[in-house]
């Protein structure tokens, strides 16, 4: 995979309506570029302690916030390589650092049964599993991404995400897409993530249209709406 495994940015967040989207993607048309991977399937498992002892504490706040997670982008098969990312943010820098593996030999690493890569990811990623011991897929969530990047400022970055669904059982990238909606129909997850400064152009259109930023997590959105469900009786499958 000749793929960025280092990621050390803002993401800002904001929850936008399908009218607001096409007023923002005519409005970008002249500052961004589609994606080389275009319009994508992401799909991750988030693993967490039995308690979800790092999503709580994530709910919670703080400065310093942790996630590890295995990510694909479209629906792996068998050989297929996927991500295994640790996902850090601190004084709302996001850093993301992730190593590629065969899914197979990933789910057994991050079980405990095989090794991981000797560098530098990897032995963050190992003192992760170690600290917080013992860690299990505990969600997956999957969405259709649009992604962008800036014409003259490449390390800006915008992505659209819709058709979110979660589910808390089938925890394997290679079980497909499907689960329940973590956003109202309609509800569009928009992210601008950057190194810098937002560009003047995007600031401008942001205030004009009266779309304010947000805190939103979806692993933390699931992690409300699996709550929810077991004070009800159970998680029903979907």
């Amino acid at each position: 995979m000749n793929e960025q495994i280092v990621f050390q940015r803002y993401e800002i967040k904001y929850l936008i309506t399908v009218k607001q989207r096409e007023l923002i993607r005519t409005a970008m048309a002249r500052h961004m570029l589609p994606d080389p991977h275009g319009r994508s399937t992401v799909c991750s498992v988030y693993y967490d302690t039995p308690s979800c002892y790092l999503i709580r504490r994530s709910l919670e706040g703080g400065i310093y916030k942790e996630k590890l997670r295995l990510r694909s982008y479209g629906v792996p098969s068998a050989g297929d390589e996927v991500f295994v990312e640790l996902k850090k943010k601190y004084e709302s820098v996001v850093y993301k650092r992730r190593i590629a593996m065969v899914e197979f030999e990933a789910e057994q690493y991050l079980a405990g049964a095989a090794e991981g890569r000797n560098c530098q990811i990897g032995h963050e990623i190992d003192y992760l599993l170690a600290h917080y011991a013992p860690l299990q897929p505990a969600v997956l969530l999957s969405t259709e991404r649009e992604a962008f990047f800036g014409r003259e400022k490449p390390g800006f970055r915008l992505t659209f995400d819709e058709n979110i669904l979660w589910r808390g059982y089938d925890l394997s990238l290679s079980r497909g897409v499907y689960g329940a909606p973590l956003l109202p129909a309609g509800q569009i997850l928009m992210e601008l993530k950057t190194g810098g400064a937002i560009p003047l152009w995007m600031t401008e259109l942001l205030t004009r249209n009266q779309i304010f930023h947000t805190s939103f997590s979806k692993y933390g959105s699931a992690y409300r709406q699996m709550l929810a469900q077991n004070s009800m009786g159970g998680i029903h499958h979907v």
